[in-house]
């Protein structure tokens, strides 16, 4: 419906920053759900990485603290132009209403946060100013939200079973007998979580050179690749049976060193086609390499089961995000597509991470409605789609349709 309200371009930033939002993506634990001490907060990997390459020490945490806050303030401010700066610093100037600038500025943060993590509904409060309804975790321990109004939403991980599944099924000496068991222990699984009313899976997956279009009988010499492909092809199966949805998080490699990188693999998506296209259950893509942005957005297009997802692990830039939006724009209807996955450990960097997304959401649609391709109702739909109803409408939320 046309409501027929023109706004200004702050007046519409104001407006998108009181969307609700679907966290679709955290590590957050139940128990510990805010940040327990500023460092907590100053040391989370994203900035914590861009913090040493402007030259903080990786064993900061064995300084005294007050060499630390020299070491950390001069890594702070030859990082301010990074993303991950900006979210840490609106996470102080809005919750805490702090700027950070000096020492003395860092220990009145080191005593704020020492004062909320004491606070019962602090969590709550820095949801509500965010406007995050629900969040989603992947261990079911973590899923009861202590001080909050309602639990996370669980969908189980099954990455630590799929390796092991695979190299038991490589070393066995029947391997076609063992992918048979394997495929029993993946029914009892599924089983359980649908008898417990969960939603559906989500796993990530490693570099794979198989392709699910070709479909190989297991035996003696099958290859891990093969043996994985085939089991995604199972689960597929037994999702769809169940109706449960299966999230695919896509795009890091742990295989080339110590650390994770970001790989852009240009037939990651299209070796997973027949996937989407043989099992009606519905998919949701999340990637960490740029390049597969518009690959999941291709995929989105071509099968009506397939969704895309928020920008996961190296995409959580500025760039990528412009990008994405614009594929997504041209391509898909907006309940297909999800931008929130804030990857937070603590509530403090959800919020960080969501204020930014919902800047990159409002500049992105502002400059689409000043260029004439949309009006501001038609963006504020996109941009409701893109934060919380998308996801709400895919996990099955009751609050979606009293929204």
């Amino acid at each position: 419906m046309n409501s027929g309200i023109q706004r200004s371009k702050e007046a519409f930033a104001a407006h998108i920053m009181q969307l609700q939002v679907l966290d679709t993506h955290t590590h957050l634990v139940g128990d510990r759900l805010a940040a327990r001490d500023f460092w907590e907060i100053a040391h989370y990997f994203w900035l914590f990485r861009e913090m040493q390459a402007a030259g903080y020490p990786s064993s900061a945490m064995e300084l005294p603290e007050d060499l630390r806050i020299d070491a950390f303030l001069e890594a702070y401010h030859e990082t301010r132009n990074t993303l991950m700066n900006i979210a840490f610093t609106h996470i102080f100037r809005d919750l805490y209403g702090i700027e950070i600038s000096d020492k003395a500025s860092v220990w009145e943060a080191i005593a704020a946060v020492k004062q909320s993590a004491q606070r019962a509904d602090w969590a709550q409060e820095v949801a509500d100013r965010m406007q995050a309804r629900r969040f989603v975790v992947n261990i079911p321990e973590h899923t009861e939200f202590q001080g909050m109004r309602q639990n996370a939403i669980l969908i189980p991980r099954i990455d630590g079973r799929i390796g092991p599944w695979v190299k038991e099924i490589e070393s066995s000496n029947n391997p076609a007998t063992a992918f048979a068991q394997t495929r029993l222990k993946l029914a009892q699984l599924l089983d359980a979580y649908q008898e417990e009313g969960i939603i559906g899976i989500m796993t990530t997956l490693p570099g794979y050179e198989a392709s699910a279009n070709r479909k190989v009988v297991i035996g003696q010499g099958s290859t891990k690749d093969e043996i994985l492909m085939m089991l995604l092809h199972e689960i597929g199966a037994a999702a769809e049976q169940r109706g449960l949805l299966l999230q695919l998080f896509l795009g890091v490699e742990r295989s080339w060193c110590g650390t994770a990188t970001p790989v852009n693999d240009p037939a990651r998506i299209l070796k997973l086609s027949a996937l989407f296209e043989t099992y009606a259950c519905p998919f949701e893509l999340v990637v960490a390499s740029e390049l597969n942005n518009l690959d999941i957005v291709q995929a989105a297009w071509n099968f009506p089961n397939v969704h895309v997802g928020g920008h996961w692990w190296f995409n959580f830039r500025a760039s990528t995000y412009r990008d994405s939006m614009q594929y997504r724009l041209e391509a898909l209807p907006a309940i297909k597509s999800s931008l929130i996955v804030s990857d937070a450990r603590c509530m403090e960097w959800s919020y960080g991470k969501i204020v930014v997304i919902k800047r990159l959401v409002s500049e992105f649609l502002w400059n689409q409605i000043e260029a004439g391709w949309i009006d501001q109702d038609a963006a504020i739909r996109i941009a409701e789609n893109w934060l919380y109803r998308s996801a709400a409408k895919r996990y099955g939320l009751e609050e979606l349709f009293r929204s």
